[in-house]
């Protein structure tokens, strides 16, 4: 969602591109760099955006105007709005709602503790913290921590041969179902917020809260309804010319539709329009694989390392006054522990292991891009402060690096302890340890 521009911008096309030159090529370079040492490649992005945020304190009033000058902070700012959308829309096509069946209950559970118990400490959190706020603002600061991303975990489970166990197979399908229900509770919370006031306090509801729960359910029957058509187009489509450019092309449009009809018509965030369109049209078209990778092309070849150097570019540490930093600090707390503890024991009223349990919760505690997106769409609303975000980056900072070194700590020693060997396990992880990451 972007802000109202409500000035006049204008500015000659070609002096964009000065931006996107050095975004593109710094976002690559830190990627690459960040790949190379086990870490998500939006790690790499947002320090790219931080390194190029610093050209602001170069006292060159050129340089500043292009690229921190309102015409180019708008361009900057609709660019990086598709490459959310593509990204959530590339998560939809990725989700694969069939996973949930080979986990059966255990998927359920891990994922409805690994939900309410962060959501409930980052709100409790927020409520202790931000009282100025209101309650509507405490619950997105919580809905911000139910987010989850199991790349890193997965790349670790697949090098220690175990993500076909019963362990990964959970992780993978709880974090399936994680986002489904994290989307839902953000179209939520923001369909409250399009009509939400200025006060304080538990002052927080729309004049007509039924209308908005009515317009997201009607906003989700309609979607449905559509992707049905719409899927049977696409089997027609597959059957005459399979592999061909206008699928992912339609589904483009179809995504960018769903984006729009999302934020305008029914004032669910654009995002999720994007993600619903993505399950529609993924999970058992045949053409899924080949459409998930064009749109991811386009995406992380362009719109995506805008987004995320963008957010970098744009990190507020001027609005961090020391009680938002003893809020930041515990709130980075809250999104570690919170996923640990909640999955780790649905995990363990699933019967599994002391050591599976512990490996649920630190797999499910990594994040990665989507809880930026659900931060970003909080600042858009006005219900989180910008100054959230540098807490964002460290939550994923940490949970990245912390995540697998736990689990191959782990596994090494419940290993040795297998062996009757109780001494303390190797703390130099392997040297290819990252090479998967």
């Amino acid at each position: 969602m972007l802000k109202n521009y409500e000035t006049k911008i204008s500015m000659e096309a070609f002096e964009i591109l000065l931006p996107l030159a050095v975004i593109l090529l710094f976002s690559k370079l830190m990627g690459l760099g960040a790949h190379k040492i086990g870490m998500p490649a939006v790690i790499g992005m947002l320090v790219a955006g931080i390194l190029i945020g610093l050209l602001k304190y170069i006292p060159w009033e050129p340089l500043n105007t292009a690229f921190f000058g309102r015409p180019a902070k708008y361009a900057l700012d609709v660019i990086g709005e598709i490459g959310v959308v593509l990204i959530m829309f590339s998560t939809g096509l990725g989700t694969d709602l069939k996973k949930l069946k080979s986990s059966g209950v255990a998927s359920v559970v891990i994922t409805t503790l690994g939900v309410v118990v962060p959501m409930g400490l980052g709100t409790l959190v927020a409520f202790l913290f931000q009282r100025d706020a209101n309650v509507l603002s405490w619950f997105f600061y919580g809905a911000i921590l139910t987010a989850t991303s199991v790349s890193v975990t997965v790349a670790v489970l697949k090098e220690l041969g175990k993500l076909d166990s019963r362990l990964g197979t959970s992780i993978v399908a709880a974090a399936v179902l994680d986002d489904v229900i994290g989307i839902i509770i953000l179209s939520v919370l923001t369909g409250f917020a399009s009509g939400n006031g200025s006060a304080g306090g538990w002052d927080w509801f729309d004049p007509n809260p039924g209308l908005v729960v009515i317009k997201i359910v009607v906003f989700f029957a309609a979607a449905i309804a559509l992707g049905v058509a719409l899927r049977k187009l696409f089997d027609l489509m597959e059957r005459r010319a399979p592999h061909n450019r206008r699928v992912p092309i339609i589904s483009l449009a179809a995504c960018f539709l769903y984006a729009y009809a999302a934020e305008k018509l029914f004032g669910v965030a654009d995002i999720t329009g994007a993600y619903l369109a993505g399950i529609l049209l993924g999970g058992t078209l045949s053409e899924t694989p080949y459409v998930e990778n064009k749109v991811d092309t386009i995406g992380y070849l362009f719109f995506s390392p805008v987004f995320f150097a963008k957010i970098g570019m744009n990190l507020d540490f001027g609005g961090i006054t020391l009680p938002f930093l003893a809020f930041g600090a515990v709130f980075v707390v809250a999104a570690l522990a919170g996923k640990f503890v909640g999955c780790g024991l649905g995990a363990k009223l699933c019967k599994f292991s002391w050591y599976d349990s512990a490996r649920t919760g630190l797999g499910m505690m990594v994040r990665a891009e989507v809880i930026l997106i659900c931060a970003e769409q909080g600042v858009a609303h006005g219900l989180v402060s910008p100054a959230i975000q540098p807490f964002i980056f460290l939550i994923i900072l940490i949970s990245s690096v912390l995540a697998p070194i736990l689990l191959k700590w782990t596994y090494a020693r419940e290993e040795r302890g297998a062996r009757g060997d109780r001494r303390s396990p190797p703390t130099v992880l392997p040297p290819d340890w990252g090479e998967n990451g």
